[in-house]
This record gives C-alpha cells, sequence and structure tokens, in this order.
C-alpha cells in the first residue's frame, strides 16, 4: 500500500454534520463537516482512552468523543476536557492525526502522509465531472481482494472477452492491437482497439439504429495510488468509469465508482446504469478473489507479461521506484501492543513534520513500557 497521496475516501453526499468512520489503508478515519460545509478527516481514535470519535457527535466546528466527552478542532487539537477544573491546561499533547483534506469531483479526498503541501502529488482531473453533456452515477461494492489485484484488474484489457463477454467483450475477437503507452510520473494511458459485442436490453434499442462498428476505442488508464479510468466509446455514447480501489486492508478492497455517460441522460435511467456497473463488477469479483499471490510481487520477473501488459508493467515499474523512496506502507507504519498481540497501521499526519517536538504525541506506550500501541 502506499503513502503520501491523496485517496478519493467517500462520496462527498455521504459526509454531513454526523461523524462518519472510513477505513483506509488499514487506518480507521472520521469524516465531518464543520459549519461551514468544509469537510475534515481526523484519525477515528481519541488520544485519551481510544475511543472512536466516529461514535461521538459534532457540535460546529469541534468533534466529540462519545466516552469522556474529549473535544477536538478540526485541526485534531483537544480544545476541552469535561473532567478538569476550568484552571487545568490542557495537554499539548492531547491531538490526534489530522489530514489535510479536499472536495472535489463528487468525491472526498484525504492526503494520508506527512509530505509538506509543494511535495504533495496531484489529485486526478475528472473533467466529465459537472460536465451537463454527462451523466453520473455513484456505486460502490466490497471484494475480498488487495486494491493492487482489483486495480490491475480494470486496466487490463485482455480479461474483457473472457470475464466480460456477455457484456462489453467479444469471445470471438480476443487479439489486443500492440497500443503506445502515455505516461507521465503519476499516471498513465493508453488507447486500445477492441472487437465489441451487439449491444443489449435498453442500450441495445438506440444502438439498432447505428452500424455496428468493427473495433472501438477504449481508454485504459491509471492514476496513483489507486484510480483507473475505463473509457469505453459505445456507438450510442461515451461510458467513462472512475475505479477508486479503496485498500480497508491488504487482502479486502472497497470499490467506489464514479460512472458518467453521454447517453440517456435522464435520472430516469440512472438504474439500469448502476445495474450493469455493478454487473461488471460482480464479473470481476469471483476472478481477483481467487488470484494467487493474492498480493502484487515486489519483483517484475515473478509474475509473466506479455505486450498487451503493457500498463501494468508500467505501474509496477513506477510502484518500484516509489517504494525505493520509502512511499510503501511498511513497518515503521504499524503500531503493536503487547498485551493482547494486535496491530494498527497509524499514518503520520502532515502535522507531525511540522511540529517535531510533538512527534511522539500521537504514540501510547503499553502499561509495562512495551511496545506503543
Amino acid at each position: 500500500m502506499l503513502k503520501n497521496f491523496w485517496y478519493a475516501v467517500e462520496f462527498a453526499s455521504k459526509v454531513g454534520t454526523e461523524p462518519r468512520r472510513v477505513v483506509c489503508l488499514g487506518q480507521n478515519f472520521v469524516l465531518f463537516r464543520t459549519e461551514s460545509g468544509a469537510v475534515s478527516c481526523l484519525s477515528d481514535l481519541c488520544v485519551h482512552r481510544g475511543g472512536a470519535l466516529s461514535m461521538g457527535t459534532v457540535s460546529g466546528d469541534l468533534i466529540t468523543c462519545p466516552y469522556h466527552g474529549w473535544q477536538y478542532n478540526s485541526g485534531g487539537v483537544c480544545v476541552r476536557i469535561p473532567a478538569n477544573a476550568p484552571e487545568r491546561n490542557i495537554p499539548r499533547k492531547a491531538r490526534v492525526d489530522a489530514y489535510p483534506t479536499v472536495e472535489r469531483y463528487g468525491m472526498v479526498w484525504a492526503f494520508l502522509g506527512d509530505l509538506p503541501e509543494e511535495q504533495r502529488p496531484p489529485i486526478p482531473e475528472i473533467p466529465q465531472w459537472g460536465d451537463p453533456a454527462f451523466r453520473a452515477v455513484e456505486v460502490e461494492m466490497e471484494l475480498d481482494a488487495n486494491y493492487e489485484r482489483t486495480f490491475e484488474n480494470v486496466v487490463d484489457a485482455s480479461h474483457t472477452p473472457f470475464v466480460h463477454g456477455t457484456a462489453f467483450g467479444n469471445p470471438d475477437s480476443p487479439q489486443i492491437p500492440d497500443y503506445e503507452v502515455q505516461q507521465t510520473d503519476w499516471s498513465a494511458e493508453a488507447d486500445i482497439k477492441m472487437s465489441p459485442p451487439p449491444p443489449k436490453g435498453l442500450w441495445g434499442l438506440l444502438a439498432r439504429r447505428k452500424e455496428r462498428p468493427e473495433y472501438v476505442t477504449v481508454t485504459n488508464g491509471w492514476y496513483l495510488p489507486n484510480v483507473v479510468k475505463l473509457h469505453v466509446r459505445l456507438p450510442i455514447g461515451d461510458l467513462i468509469l472512475y475505479d477508486f480501489n479503496i485498500p480497508l486492508s491488504q487482502d479486502r478492497t472497497l470499490v467506489k465508482i464514479l460512472g458518467f455517460r453521454s447517453f440517456f441522460t435522464g435520472a430516469w435511467a440512472d438504474g439500469n446504469a448502476r445495474k450493469r456497473i455493478e454487473k461488471i463488477l460482480l464479473q470481476d469479483r469471483p476472478v481477483v478473489e481467487s488470484q494467487r499471490p493474492e498480493l502484487l510481487p515486489f519483483d517484475l520477473a515473478d509474475e509473466l507479461h506479455v505486450r498487451s501488459d503493457a500498463l501494468q508493467i508500467a505501474y509496477r515499474r513506477r510502484r518500484a521506484q516509489l517504494i525505493e523512496d520509502g512511499w510503501w506502507v511498511g513497518d515503521s507504519d504499524v503500531v503493536t501492543g503487547d498485551s493482547p498481540h494486535r496491530s494498527a497501521t497509524v499514518i503520520a499526519s502532515p502535522v507531525r513534520r511540522e511540529n517535531p517536538e510533538l512527534a511522539s504525541a500521537w504514540v501510547h506506550k503499553t502499561r509495562n513500557g512495551g511496545s506503543p500501541q
């Protein structure tokens, strides 16, 4: 799992003034809106006794722990301890990790890492958002698979005729012509020609009026750390899916999808569009859940590659560079308690780097002085 990136952790429509728990990179976070409507993201763990802030309440710009009523502002600083006498100061270390948060393209993005602002990778662009020529729907589904497996699955064009032969692949013509990958430090895209099957159902009604092409151009692309774009140019219009592969843990992924279409743009067709996107996910699900090894190998040579795998190869090479640069979630990001023997991921926030004298504020030793937890 990669840190130091903006992660789209939730649909913006689902975040309000009630605390909302989300999980990413194996860590629990809490999202809530302040009085101004801005979204805040904090570690979902009260520094006092480990209460879940997501079970608490929001009042104005403050979130209150349900256990002892400690209140935190959107910067993660504790501003009130009800049990304290008025003359007692609040300890400087009474704070939780707060993560930079942006609401964009209908998603809430949290920066999970401690890089200063000028060094952070960009948020991927989604130009279809807000474009009146497109209609968007939201879809989500959990899979018992590693996020890099689900991520690569969408990038992979050659599985389409076999896994999705009844939806938009053509098993009678599975060949993938050579294609050129356009790559930046943070993304890669390729236009790939594929043979389409005849559309069915509601979409087929309109397609019958048009001549079926021998090939359609499909744009597959990835955007670090976990976003995949699939742009299918159908005879009836464009279908563009943005898949956000959110790593809940090493072996479980929450896939959130923004699906855009330039046809049947009325709300009446939203249910049909969701049903078709869910069908694609359900076709992929048993395949990626059965893949072995469950985790993507670190060595490129550990799996066999062919020319049609060029996009995946580009990702794995860039991933290897970032791992070498220390952007992989590793042992330094995992804390373990002595009793019971449990571990948790803790991604350091930028505030730790900005306030080195408080760097240990978020780490608690066990009662015996053993490993942190």
